[in-house]
């Protein structure tokens, strides 16, 4: 993926990386898997990944669940992250609300360009795989964790880290730890793709507020 990202033109590099984490998601997960796979690698979002007969109120269900539990999360942990970057960015202009340039697709890329391909792979695929592995030992407020959650969040700031090489990319770790700690709770990847989102867009409403994007 991080070849990809290099090889790709700037403009492509984002999309062209989600659409290589969800082919090996489907390689390696989806592609004849049974509905009991696919649900024990947190894939089913409400029944749309699964073969059976969509239906309609699982999947509304299942939606308000994770929208329910990212919003806790957001409310609980932006406002110290607010704090956190303004001491980072230490932007000069007052806090003047504003949406990011061309709000609408923002959110589309942040959701299915982003959040979707990171989450099915590192928290669906990856952690489960290495749970799997190294049995979860640990219960924290309802979640089963073990090593798999560590080393996915691990990979995953990494991998921020070597498509820009810049140190302040390792802090991904943190935010990691959080949407691995809402995989094991919730059993699937719809709360951590949510608050992954969220917290996307929330950093680039920010960024748009203090004349620092957008």
């Amino acid at each position: 993926m991080t070849a990809l990202s290099y090889a790709l033109p700037d403009d492509l590099a984002a999309t062209g990386v989600g659409l290589g984490f969800l082919f090996v998601v489907h390689r390696v997960v989806l592609r004849g898997a049974s509905n009991e796979s696919i649900r024990h690698f947190g894939l089913a979002l409400g029944g749309l990944l699964e073969s059976e007969r969509l239906d309609a109120d699982r999947l509304l269900r299942d939606s308000l669940r994770a929208l329910g539990w990212a919003a806790l999360f957001g409310l609980i942990l932006f406002p110290p992250f607010w704090v956190g970057w303004l001491r980072w960015y230490e932007p000069r202009a007052s806090f003047a609300p504003m949406l990011p340039a061309h709000a609408a697709d923002e959110v589309l890329g942040q959701l299915l360009v982003i959040a979707l391909p990171e989450e099915a792979f590192y928290r669906g695929y990856l952690q489960r795989a290495l749970d799997d592995r190294w049995a979860p030992r640990l219960k924290l407020f309802g979640a089963e964790l073990g090593w798999g959650v560590l080393a996915s969040s691990l990979f995953f700031a990494v991998g921020h880290l070597l498509t820009q090489p810049q140190p302040g990319r390792l802090a991904v770790f943190f935010p990691a730890l959080v949407f691995g700690w809402l995989r094991a709770r919730t059993g699937g990847i719809g709360a951590s793709l949510c608050l992954h989102a969220l917290s996307n867009l929330f950093a680039s409403f920010l960024a748009a507020s203090y004349g620092l994007g957008g």
